[in-house]
């Protein structure tokens, strides 16, 4: 089965507020972009992705995404993350009515292409499933097969009300990119270990270096600028600028 993604991302000016602490409100935008940029590119690099669509009003982040073969899609409805991405699957289906659509977070920029792949392999066996966040509290992807409505529930507590919506839990270990959002320094820390891609190893650069990042954030030199992420073989394309 292949898989349609659908990846909401706020304005930038509004994103990863919780960052601010760790990066600095001047930093934090950019690397909310970097964030999307790295995990967009990994997705569209796993092998059961046919496409990624991407519901932004940012221009700068949609001209920047649409760049990595993203289909950029605006947010009219305007009412929060669950009705955007209910929009963009909607958009999808008008399209192809009979496509398997997921929903992933925007801020996994330790996302490995074949970490992706073995859950949207077990997601393929579901009707709706769903991977929990690395703390177990939240949802970083939700699944539909074609002819089931993804019914989004995200933000706050999504494991416990995407669990008693129906869909699935995928259990799976060593899938650890695909759980590792970045809300706060910490899980920005937790997913530089995993090893991030490269736009956010290029942002981390001038975080580490304005002084605001210490605790949370690795100093510069703790690990290379731009890690590999191969994993059994796989690898990210090329940055793009």
């Amino acid at each position: 089965m292949a898989w349609t993604l659908v990846v909401p991302l706020k304005p930038l000016a509004r994103a990863k507020s919780r960052l601010s602490e760790a990066a600095g409100d001047e930093l934090r935008p950019g690397l909310a972009l970097a964030f999307a940029l790295d995990t967009v590119a990994a997705a569209l690099s796993a092998g059961l992705v046919r496409g990624v669509t991407v519901v932004t009003d940012d221009p700068l982040a949609g001209r920047e995404l649409s760049a990595l073969g993203a289909r950029i899609l605006p947010d009219p409805p305007g009412s929060g993350l669950n009705a955007a991405l209910a929009h963009a699957a909607r958009a999808v289906r008008e399209d192809r009515p009979g496509a398997a659509v997921a929903a992933l977070n925007a801020d996994l920029p330790a996302l490995r292409p074949a970490e992706l792949d073995q859950v949207l392999e077990v997601a393929s066996g579901l009707s709706r499933a769903f991977l929990a966040d690395a703390a177990g509290v939240g949802t970083t992807l939700l699944s539909a097969a074609p002819g089931t409505a993804l019914a989004p529930a995200f933000g706050g507590a999504s494991r416990a009300r995407h669990r008693a919506s129906g869909a699935r839990e995928i259990e799976l270990t060593g899938v650890d990119s695909v759980r590792r959002d970045v809300d706060t320094g910490e899980d920005l820390r937790a997913a530089r270990a995993l090893g991030v891609g490269p736009h956010t190893a290029r942002r981390l650069g001038p975080v580490a270096a304005s002084g605001q990042a210490q605790g949370p954030v690795p100093a510069p030199g703790a690990r290379p600028a731009a890690p590999e992420r191969a994993c059994g073989g796989d690898s990210l394309p090329a940055d793009r600028g």
